[in-house]
């Protein structure tokens, strides 16, 4: 799904213009960004928990060349459902076709 597709179910779901539901969409998403990018962990009851991990440099190894090479440290955000949430993608089953 994307995001106008999402801007399009609040649209018919809400009630509200398409603008505006568009408008929501983009504020959530920048409230989102910048509570990461804070390292301020987001958790949703019910849904699950985005959190800003450090990971620090280490040594890697490149898969073509077989070299050796630095990692740089870096940021990441992770995200863990939570046990609802899994339960409820669970119940639906699965179906190779859907992708």
């Amino acid at each position: 799904m994307r995001k106008a597709e999402i801007a399009q179910r609040i649209h018919e779901q809400v009630g509200i213009s398409q603008d505006q539901a568009l408008e929501l969409l983009e504020w959530i998403i920048g409230l989102f960004k910048a509570t990461l990018q804070r390292g301020e962990s987001i958790a949703i009851n019910g849904f699950g928990r985005f959190h800003v991990r450090q990971k620090q440099a280490r040594q890697g190894r490149n898969p073509r060349t077989g070299k050796p090479t630095t990692i740089t440290a870096r940021r990441v955000i992770t995200f863990r459902p939570s046990s609802e949430f899994k339960a409820a993608v669970e119940a639906v089953g699965y179906d190779s076709d859907t992708r």
